[in-house]
C-alpha cells in the first residue's frame, strides 16, 4: 500500500506550531520585552491564524486520546495562542504609538507646505 501524500492533521498542526513559535520569538526578545512588530510579520501572523482555523474547523477533532500526537500538537498550538493572546496588548500599544508618531510626521509635513505656498506667494 502506498503511503498518503497529503499530509496528516498532525502534521499541518505541527507546521503551523513551528511558524507560530518563530513568530512569537521574532516579536519577544528572551528577556520578554516586544521588538518593533512589523506589518509583513503581523500579516503573516494572521494568515497562518487564519488558514489555521479554517483547518481546524473543516473536520471534527477525534476524541482525545484516540491520536496522541494530533493531541500533542493541539496542546501546544493552545499554549502558542495564549502566548499571542499576552502580547497583543503590548503590540497594540506599540502601535498607537507608532500610529502618534506618524500623525505628529504628517502634521509637520503639512505645515512645511503650507509654509512653502505661503513664502511663494510672498516672492
Amino acid at each position: 500500500m502506498m503511503p498518503s501524500l497529503t499530509p496528516s492533521r498532525s502534521q499541518d498542526l505541527r507546521e503551523t506550531n513551528q511558524r507560530l513559535q518563530a513568530w512569537l520569538r521574532s516579536m519577544v526578545k528572551p528577556s520578554g520585552q516586544l521588538c518593533v512588530a512589523t506589518p509583513d510579520c503581523i500579516t503573516a501572523l494572521l494568515s497562518e491564524l487564519l488558514q489555521a482555523g479554517a483547518a481546524l474547523r473543516e473536520q471534527a477533532l477525534p476524541t482525545r486520546g484516540i491520536d496522541p500526537e494530533l493531541d500533542d500538537e493541539l496542546e501546544q498550538y493552545r499554549h502558542n495562542i495564549e502566548r499571542l493572546r499576552d502580547v497583543l496588548p503590548s503590540i497594540h500599544s506599540q502601535l498607537l504609538v507608532e500610529r502618534a508618531r506618524l500623525e505628529v510626521q504628517r502634521a509637520r509635513v503639512h505645515s512645511a507646505d503650507e509654509w512653502a505656498q505661503t513664502s511663494r506667494q510672498t516672492l
